[in-house]
């Protein structure tokens, strides 16, 4: 088996503008930790013979390969750009980008995608690459949104339900905002839109906001501890989760959150609130699935 501290944080390309911007983000993040840089490209090849016989073989597979080349060629020289030492490592392989980057996820410190690739629709805020790896990886799932700033003094962003599920990403963010040595922002929100509303002036509110700073603090139990350099700012609010963290994410460098919440239903693997950050969010957005965040 090999040693996990090596393993390299993975990117995947395919030539667009947004997948530049998650190579140039992994980069940074991969010479930070000090570990490698993997671009991985993707390319469907069935095989089969075209209707119309329009003489495509092995010269124009040949092509294919050619040119997933030459874009691995251009994403590496956005990464040296801007991390000059990072050791980079490339690979074209043949298969759908979503299985190709899940294989690659079970060797990797975590995988980087753009929001949207040369696939995507127009109108389309997240591509289906990001959905579908984000739901089926085994390392945690990063899709870079908006301003990639080359350093910056913003909070890693961590939300925080309640649930078991929540507690990998709570690990990964704290993690992320040790070795950037910014603070961590640990949000926790409650909404009370599904209570009957003739309850509400029965109910006593600053008791309910009580519960639910008791929920945030169990949570957050002994990883002061064991980071105790970093800064950590707890926010209990009456919102939406993705409300909330959508609002936060325009003044943090990384919003980190769990792959399903406590409101999810048993077979939706990627919980609302992922999926709306995935959509609407102003900067990174870390997607971390029970059990993957814990690599060295």
């Amino acid at each position: 088996m090999s040693d996990q501290r090596a393993w390299p944080v993975v990117v995947g390309v395919d030539g667009s503008e947004p997948a530049l911007d998650a190579v140039r983000w992994a980069a940074r993040e991969a010479a930070a930790r000090r570990v490698p840089l993997r671009l991985v490209g993707a390319f469907v090849w069935t095989g089969t013979p075209h209707i119309g016989d329009l003489g495509l073989g092995e010269s124009y597979l040949e092509g294919l390969w050619q040119a997933a080349r030459a874009e691995l060629e251009d994403a590496a020289e956005a990464a040296r750009s801007v991390a000059p030492d990072v050791t980079i490592e490339q690979e074209v392989r043949a298969g759908y980008p979503v299985p190709v980057l899940a294989d690659e996820s079970e060797r990797a410190r975590m995988v980087a995608v753009g929001s949207r690739g040369l696939g995507g629709f127009t109108g389309l805020l997240v591509g289906s690459v990001a959905v579908g790896l984000a739901t089926h990886a085994s390392s945690p799932v990063v899709v870079v949104r908006g301003a990639v700033p080359e350093a910056s003094s913003a909070p890693v962003v961590v939300g925080v339900d309640g649930s078991p599920v929540s507690e990998a990403a709570v690990a990964f963010a704290f993690e992320a905002a040790s070795w950037r040595r910014v603070p961590l922002v640990a949000v926790h929100t409650w909404s009370d839109m599904l209570l009957d509303p003739t309850l509400g002036p029965l109910l006593d509110w600053d008791a309910i906001e009580a519960d639910e700073r008791q929920v945030l603090a169990e949570r957050l139990a002994g990883w002061s501890e064991k980071y105790p350099d970093v800064e950590v700012r707890r926010v209990v609010e009456r919102d939406r989760p993705a409300k909330a963290l959508v609002d936060r994410s325009g003044d943090a460098q990384l919003v980190v959150v769990g792959s399903r919440g406590r409101g999810g239903f048993a077979g939706a693997l990627l919980g609302s609130v992922s999926q709306s950050l995935l959509r609407h969010a102003r900067c990174p957005v870390a997607i971390v699935r029970p059990g993957v965040a814990d690599r060295p």
